[in-house]
């Protein structure tokens, strides 16, 4: 884990605050992602209500890594002024849209939550795997 003002490669420009955490894609570890994301959040003063929306992104995102990923999967909150850049990546192919196995009601509501919190959200895939993106306004 960073936590420092110094730029990133995720990131085009420095931030104020940001913490790196790097966890192997499983399921079992999306609860640590969330708990490491509260706490922090909390350590920077971020408001509890949009503590509480960031922490449901990062949950989200990390059950989608831990699903998708084959090894490993990053978090990385950056704080700036007033953005909260949540962005993790995994090491899974392109995302799957559709699995026959899993009923439609119950699959792909994650990424609904996601858009609906968020300010703006962005999902690339990267040489390595995948890196989704969300940004959230909040006041530090």
């Amino acid at each position: 884990m960073t936590d420092s003002a110094s730029p990133t490669p995720l990131l085009s420009r420095p931030c104020r605050r940001q913490a790196l955490l790097t966890l192997p894609a499983r399921e079992a570890h999306v609860s640590a992602a969330r708990h490491f994301a509260a706490d922090l959040l909390e350590t920077w003063s971020v408001p509890a209500s949009e503590r509480d929306s960031a922490v449901l992104i990062v949950d989200e995102l990390a059950a989608n890594a831990a699903q998708y990923g084959h090894e490993l999967m990053t978090l990385l909150l950056a704080l700036d002024h007033e953005t909260l850049n949540i962005v993790v990546t995994d090491s899974g192919a392109a995302v799957e849209h559709h699995r026959p196995d899993i009923a439609p009601d119950e699959h792909g509501r994650g990424t609904g939550i996601v858009q609906y919190l968020a300010q703006s959200t962005e999902i690339r895939q990267t040489r390595s795997g995948r890196e989704v993106r969300a940004c959230l306004r909040c006041s530090p």
